[in-house]
């Protein structure tokens, strides 16, 4: 078994919709799908395989068993499995939040930090979301804004459509605007610092904890700066690097490639159907799939008509 498709971890967060089950085929029975985690070990909702000799295993057993070889070289620097891949559907505002670096995070939280890049699925006529701040302001203000909830005053809103990126470092305040939905990427870490949650209430009828010293402490008050360094890669750091893939069955009928000893690959299926070849083996997918490919599984054929994200780990030597 070279190839293996995995069943999300889904998220009922307040803020939700109900689209990924919907339209990405999410298996999903509640009111309120916010989130499904596509590609996770993370404890806090691990994914599960669902064909071939595995099935039924987490991701996280399946690595146990196997070993983190099936990871690649280029994950032994890393004590746990590197990335979180989610699709997220945000029917209202998320909070105004921050996530610390892995340095702040390990010392506070017990686990990474948090840089990641979202890939904008959808997004209604007019939605913006919440990017850096419009101008630099000293840590004094912000804490007052804070407090005053007046800080929407001085984020930078960013207008967004379909197929927008965005790289969100860790330590950059931001926020999903409502109807939008997105492919999200980033480090296997669940730690958000929340400043400003819109005077909302949850299912106990109390407002969500705010985290505003934490905040203080990582939070990068100047605006961002975006720069074409990831080029030609829709994202590349030190943790994730993230491709674009797009089949159309004419210019571009098939991927061919190799998974080589260095990283295991992720596939994220944005749109579409069509089959992934691997060692003789075929899986067929469609719109809303996750397929994790370990490191070392030799050649591979992607066919069909799709949209895609492919996500390895590269040598950070070599950045």
């Amino acid at each position: 078994m070279s190839i293996l498709k995995l069943r999300p971890s889904c998220k009922d967060y307040i803020w939700g919709g109900h689209r990924l089950a919907e339209e990405y085929g999410i298996a999903y029975d509640g009111n309120v799908l916010a989130e499904a985690w596509e590609l996770s070990c993370h404890p806090d909702g691990p994914s599960t395989i669902i064909n071939g000799v595995h099935a039924g295993k987490s991701l996280q057993q399946y690595i146990d068993e196997q070993g983190k070889e099936v990871l690649g070289t280029n994950c032994k620097q890393f004590e746990d499995f590197p990335i979180l891949i989610k699709l997220i559907d945000a029917k209202e505002d998320l909070s105004i939040q921050v996530h610390p670096d892995s340095e702040y995070a390990l010392r506070n939280e017990g686990q990474y930090g948090k840089s990641e890049m979202w890939y904008v699925l959808d997004a209604a006529e007019g939605a913006y979301l919440y990017y850096g701040f419009q101008e630099e302001i000293n840590k004094e203000e912000f804490e007052k804004r804070i407090k005053e909830e007046t800080l929407l005053e001085v984020l930078n809103a960013v207008p967004v459509q379909k197929g927008d990126v965005l790289f969100i470092e860790a330590g950059t305040i931001h926020a999903i605007g409502k109807n939008i939905m997105v492919a999200e990427i980033q480090q296997n870490s669940n730690v958000t610092y929340r400043v400003y949650d819109y005077g909302r209430v949850g299912e106990d009828g109390k407002k969500r904890d705010l985290h505003i010293e934490k905040a203080l402490d990582v939070t990068k008050r100047a605006p961002v700066v975006r720069d074409g360094s990831h080029y030609p890669h829709l994202a590349d750091c030190d943790y994730f690097t993230v491709d674009k893939l797009n089949l159309d069955n004419g210019i571009m009928k098939k991927m061919e490639g190799v998974v080589s000893e260095a990283s295991f690959m992720s596939i994220l299926i944005l749109d579409g159907k069509g089959t992934v070849t691997n060692q003789k083996e075929a899986v067929g997918f469609q719109k809303g799939d996750s397929l994790f490919l370990p490191a070392g599984s030799g050649a591979y054929q992607i066919e069909g008509i799709c949209d895609a994200l492919i996500t390895t780990i590269r040598d950070r030597s070599k950045a």
